[in-house]
């Protein structure tokens, strides 16, 4: 199969005081990472980013310098992260058959689950990577904050990404959401709404979202650990 990586990096960046795909990370912009992950998987012939309308000249300079496949585009997102994704997918050009759905704010995706990934997508079957919860989960009253519940942790996985699924299911399962007015906070759970099969694909490393600016410090420990052939402890 053809695929084509949707990059979504439309976040502002207030905490970062600048666009948070821009920040430097480890002497790279943030979201050159993941490009240069999608770089060494050969499958992943294109890649759509969508991205902040004012940034998209300094992404699409990004995107010259660090992608080398075919088909590269930069298209401003929407509203929210759905809709960022829906017109990311609707930039796709023709000829794809699969697509991969990235948060840019994940720089320390792996090339070899990326892979795995991919090999776990099939008709009526997409797939996510995730890791097992090993925290204790409390439900909350969100006014009071106070503990309403306390969660069995066993069989509860924290969703990531990439998420993968056939070109035509992710789109359907987009237009219908939209249609329905049904928002959700990742591509999975749309695709779950049309009885999908979605299989779980463990991560072998860190792959946590940059979220605040000590993220940066700690991703740039990852990085530089993984350069020196050190594993670096969850």
């Amino acid at each position: 199969m053809r695929w084509c990586a949707v990059v979504v990096a439309a976040g502002r960046g207030t905490r970062f005081g600048a666009p948070k795909q821009l920040v430097d990370l480890a002497g790279a912009p943030l979201l050159a990472w993941s490009l240069r992950c999608f770089a060494l998987v050969a499958q992943i012939q294109g890649v759509v980013i969508v991205t902040e309308s004012e940034w998209l000249d300094q992404v699409r300079d990004l995107c010259r310098a660090e992608v080398r496949v075919p088909a590269c585009e930069v298209v401003p997102g929407g509203a929210t992260r759905q809709e960022s994704v829906r017109l990311g997918l609707s930039s796709v050009p023709s000829g794809f058959d699969a697509v991969l759905v990235h948060d840019g704010a994940r720089p320390l995706v792996l090339a070899q689950d990326v892979c795995r990934g991919m090999e776990a997508v099939g008709a009526g079957r997409a797939a996510i990577l995730a890791a097992p919860v090993v925290d204790t989960i409390k439900q909350v009253r969100s006014l009071q904050l106070v503990v309403a519940a306390t969660l069995p942790r066993a069989g509860l996985w924290a969703a990531q990404t990439p998420q993968f699924a056939l070109l035509d299911d992710l789109r359907s399962a987009h237009a219908r959401a939209y249609d329905d007015g049904v928002q959700a906070t990742d591509d999975a759970a749309l695709l779950e709404r049309l009885g999908m099969e979605v299989a779980i694909v463990a991560v072998s490393g860190e792959n946590f979202k940059v979220t605040y600016p000590a993220d940066i410090e700690r991703a740039a420990v990852v990085l530089k650990a993984r350069r020196a052939g050190v594993e670096v402890p969850s």
